[in-house]
């Protein structure tokens, strides 16, 4: 494989090679493996590090039922815009219910961030803007498939939930089980949504191309999470962070 596809020499000749493929992709490149997500579970940063850190997530998290409603305009299918739905709402929330977004904000403010400054964007680094717009993009521009194909990374999302909600409360005093709400409610969310998906493109990746290009879908999004926290290394561990970007206090 390279950075940007599985490369050749990969079988993929049935809907089983596809999805040991996957799983291979997640295993080898899901951000769970970054420097950056380590020194975060493992109590190694400051405060303002963390701040940092759900900040910039946030423009990610509150961008993901844009996303949503893209791939939702790809389909004429009645039923997979049904199924595909209730996403937005489980980050945007209803009228009668707290959605991902709001359970962000209650974190972000838990670390003590101002949530008008948070909600603007104001701060979040630039490569943080330009990885969650060409997560957008990619969704309106390639085949409906490979949009679907994109969000597979929930396939190895639970694992990194659990890590991080026992991580976090073990080392920061900062945090509590109120501001890690977010991680504990995607525990359930995120294997329905993966399998959803999961099932979709094995059903309808029908030839060895349309399954390249579900496992090259699934590559770009594991970069657009991968550089985020490249950035995030880049300015609040290494210092070197851009003009105008957020600079904790103390």
């Amino acid at each position: 494989m390279t950075a940007l596809s599985i490369g050749k020499g990969i079988q993929l000749n049935s809907a089983e090679d596809l999805e040991a493929t996957l799983r291979q992709i997640g295993a080898t490149r899901y951000h769970s493996l970054h420097p950056f997500h380590r020194l975060l579970h493992g109590g190694k940063l400051t405060k303002g590090q963390v701040q940092a850190w759900a900040l910039n997530r946030y423009y990610y998290q509150s961008t993901i039922p844009i996303k949503d409603a893209v791939v939702i305009s790809r389909f004429r299918d009645r039923a997979i815009r049904l199924e595909w739905r209730h996403r937005i709402e489980d980050h945007d929330g209803a009228v009668d219910s707290e959605g991902g977004i709001e359970r962000w904000l209650k974190l972000t403010e838990g670390l003590g961030l101002d949530t008008a400054y948070v909600e603007s964007t104001e701060g979040i680094l630039p490569a943080t803007r330009f990885a969650v717009e060409a997560y957008v993009h990619f969704c309106r521009e390639r085949t409906p498939l490979e949009a679907i194909a994109s969000s597979l990374t929930e396939l190895f999302a639970p694992s990194i939930h659990e890590e991080r909600i026992a991580g976090m409360l073990q080392h920061y005093d900062f945090v509590n089980p109120d501001t890690m709400s977010y991680f504990k409610r995607r525990l359930t969310q995120a294997p329905r949504d993966a399998n959803f998906a999961l099932d979709y493109v094995r059903k309808n990746a029908k030839s060895p191309a349309e399954r390249e290009a579900v496992c090259n879908a699934l590559i770009f999004k594991t970069n657009v999470l991968w550089v985020q926290l490249d950035a995030l290394y880049h300015a609040y561990v290494d210092g070197h962070v851009p003009p105008g970007a957020f600079v904790p206090k103390g």
